[in-house]
């Protein structure tokens, strides 16, 4: 059970802070911005739901992972390490099995789309997209967090590198946001990309006879 005493400590007013390792490393690491990117998508999710009128389906399903998204901070703020003294919170395949359910239980239901489609509909449907792209830019920041730190175990405090799966749990969770919001915009509710809406549509030449 986490135990805070008090909210501010003075400890980050240098631009370091500490990975769940107790590594100090730069606020502008690539592991805080990813983690911190979590952070916003979860806050994203709290605010979508808050909107009301959501499916209970979905306000369920959003419940579970509000909670596992602390999780995937967790574990982006935890380097790999080959003998950790204590067991880490890592992400496992199970969390990215149940998000793959829900991906397809709720695109059974759901129009073939015509178009790509545009954030709209409800309030919480609009706010479920903001999520999805908050999401997608923390999948990538977590991506360049790998390229820079590896996915290897590492002995040294700081140098271990990065989880795969909380990564794939990103975008497992970004595809499901996607049909979370069609599905809370309702089945007349998307709205379609119109590509080159000001543009007259091209003339079709003639082909010469000769």
């Amino acid at each position: 059970m986490v135990n805070l005493t008090r909210i501010y400590t003075r400890t980050g007013d240098a631009g370091k802070t500490r990975l769940s390792d107790n590594a100090e490393v730069p606020k502008t690491d690539l592991r805080v911005e990813a983690y911190g990117a979590v952070d916003e998508t979860n806050s994203n999710l709290a605010l979508a739901v808050a909107h009301g009128g959501l499916p209970e389906k979905l306000v369920e399903m959003l419940s579970l992972i509000r909670n596992e998204l602390f999780d995937v901070g967790a574990d982006l703020s935890t380097p790999l390490h080959p003998h950790p003294e204590y067991p880490p919170l890592r992400i496992e395949q199970s969390s990215i099995d149940r998000l793959e359910e829900w991906c397809d239980e709720l695109g059974a239901d759901l129009p073939a789309l015509r178009s790509f489609i545009l954030a709209g509909g409800s309030p919480a449907a609009a706010q479920l997209h903001v999520a999805r792209t908050v999401c997608r830019r923390a999948e990538r920041v977590a991506w360049r967090a790998a390229q820079s730190h590896g996915t290897e175990p590492s002995e040294q405090r700081g140098e271990g590198g990065i989880n795969l799966l909380a990564i794939t749990y990103l975008n497992r969770l970004s595809d499901l946001l996607f049909n979370m919001c069609r599905t809370a915009a309702g089945p007349e509710g998307d709205v379609l990309w119109v590509p080159g809406t000001d543009r007259e549509a091209p003339k079709r030449h003639r082909r010469s006879k000769g």
